[in-house]
């Protein structure tokens, strides 16, 4: 116990003080910078994009893996566990490597003055590659426990594909969704390996919340980059109390 409280909750609470180490009114200045504005709002958006995007492919994957038996499936689900075996920087540079270089890709992009590296685009992209894992992994075991005998039923019964999901799938599946969801969007609000490889690290254009703390950090700015790292750790205990009513209610339905 003594040990989990000085792991955990110390570190915790030393982030908290040393971000009001000089009171609320830097806290606010903080707060209320240009900066830390655009950041935040490019966070907001990166989750904005990946969580959804990455929904619809975790029920697509799990449905493909779960409901049909087919040569390579076991394959399948192996490669979709890629992003949590591979470190985030090496994605990152996969993704440099595959934007930045020129190839058939990015003489295309580049003819149509597309450009994915170094943009707000580049961090979506390299984000919804490290945490596309996340609803699989929620969604395979809870429908390989329900079954296909509902679905199965449905079908006989003559629901179409979009009916047999909305009616008899989802409302087996939503906390678990939910769940997965929650998982995903914590991964890409904190997520930096990845992003700080393809996002140039221009300062106002490409900072997350997460490299803007190593920004102010850098800058000398301790009180600044403790403030940014707090917005950070009310979001993260935010999602795990939400993390933990759902998983209470996943117990439930099991």
């Amino acid at each position: 116990m003594f040990i989990s409280i000085m792991l955990l909750l110390v570190p915790l609470i030393v982030i908290f003080v040393s971000a009001f180490s000089e009171g609320l009114k830097i806290v606010i200045v903080n707060l209320i910078n240009q900066d830390m504005i655009h950041a935040t709002f490019l966070t907001v958006i990166v989750a904005l994009f990946t969580v959804p995007i990455n929904v619809f492919f975790g029920i697509l994957m799990a449905w493909l893996v779960t409901r049909f038996k087919f040569y390579g499936r076991q394959l399948l689900y192996i490669l979709i566990n890629i992003p949590i075996a591979v470190s985030p920087v090496i994605a990152g540079l996969l993704y440099l490597l595959l934007y930045a270089n020129n190839n058939i890709i990015t003489n295309w992009l580049h003819l149509h003055n597309i450009q994915i590296i170094f943009t707000w685009v580049g961090l979506v992209l390299v984000t919804i590659f490290v945490t596309c894992p996340f609803v699989v992994h929620e969604l395979v075991p809870m429908m390989v426990n329900q079954g296909r005998q509902e679905d199965e039923a449905a079908i006989l019964l003559g629901a179409s594909g979009w009916m047999m999901f909305r009616y008899v799938t989802f409302p087996n599946i939503r906390w678990a969704l939910l769940y997965g969801a929650i998982l995903t969007n914590s991964r890409a609000i904190g997520e930096f390996g990845a992003v700080s490889i393809v996002s140039g690290l221009i300062r106002g254009e490409t900072y997350t919340v997460s490299l803007y703390v190593e920004l102010l950090y850098q800058d000398y700015n301790a009180v600044g980059a403790f403030v940014a790292a707090s917005l950070l750790a009310c979001i993260s205990i935010l999602m795990l109390f939400i993390k933990h009513y759902l998983q209470s209610r996943l117990k439930r339905i099991n």
